[in-house]
């Protein structure tokens, strides 16, 4: 009943009619106290690992602190891997479904945020492999030697105009690069990632990202993340209906669920 509550009031937003039945009034009311739980938790700052606590306890509505807080960062990692918009946000939802099923074997040894990193990294990574592009994901060439697959533009005026700005040109940069690469780049230079927190959402060890990013900037050249600075973390952004769009699939997906696993634990 939570799930469904909450998305209600993600679906709609709250509006006075004097006409509504009781039940409506209760749904409105259940609405606003569950708004007025995700404000408190938003001014009190409240960390990851609190929140989850209160999702596990049986406060499901909270887990849409955790989307909002995770959706850009999710979205960037699933499209760097997939180079598609839609299947990057069926990632997300299927990633946010799966780690709220196994909420209980979150144990806190490493940070909540590389932990649902992971779950989306994997996700990702099964979609890549049941699309047979897995040399996608293996040393480019046979030679040692990395090529940069560079992402066509348009000719027409309007899509040159927005080529022109940096953060459409970081895009295109970026995914160019070979997945191994991107991914890496995408988190320390885009996300904003360190290089233990890139480590931990990877499953690779410090130094391997280190190599990775360090390559990755060689065929970036150098010189455009110099250019482009600080519009780097404004790239690949995920907001607004977008993020309202996963937020609810995420609920309606858990209201199917047969067993509310995270309460049961």
């Amino acid at each position: 009943m939570r799930i469904l509550n909450t998305i209600e009031r993600v679906k709609q937003p709250i509006t006075s009619d004097c006409n509504h039945s009781r039940p409506r009034r209760s749904i409105l009311k259940r609405a606003m106290e569950t708004a007025a739980t995700l404000e408190r938790a938003k001014t009190e700052g409240w960390t990851d690992e609190e929140v989850v606590e209160r999702i596990k306890a049986g406060d499901t509505a909270l887990y849409e602190i955790v989307m909002r807080r995770y959706n850009q960062r999710l979205y960037r990692v699933a499209r760097a891997i997939l180079h598609d918009d839609a299947e990057a946000e069926d990632v997300m939802q299927d990633a946010y479904v799966r780690a709220y099923e196994h909420l209980h074997q979150f144990a806190g040894r490493a940070p909540f945020s590389a932990w649902l990193t992971r779950i989306a990294v994997n996700e990702a990574l099964v979609r890549v492999r049941s699309r047979n592009r897995t040399e996608r994901l293996e040393e480019a060439g046979q030679d040692g030697e990395l090529s940069m697959s560079v992402v066509e533009t348009s000719p027409d005026p309007e899509q040159s105009a927005s080529r022109a700005e940096l953060g459409q040109l970081l895009e295109d940069a970026v995914l160019g690069l070979p997945e191994q690469f991107r991914t890496v780049v995408m988190l320390r230079d885009v996300e904003e990632l360190n290089t233990s927190e890139t480590a931990a959402a990877l499953d690779l060890s410090e130094e391997n990202v280190k190599v990775r990013l360090h390559r990755g900037h060689a065929m970036l050249r150098g010189w455009l993340f110099a250019r482009v600075g600080a519009e780097a973390k404004n790239a690949f952004p995920f907001m607004g209906v977008r993020c309202d769009r996963v937020v609810r699939g995420v609920f309606l997906r858990l209201a199917e669920l047969t067993t509310d696993r995270p309460q049961n634990q």
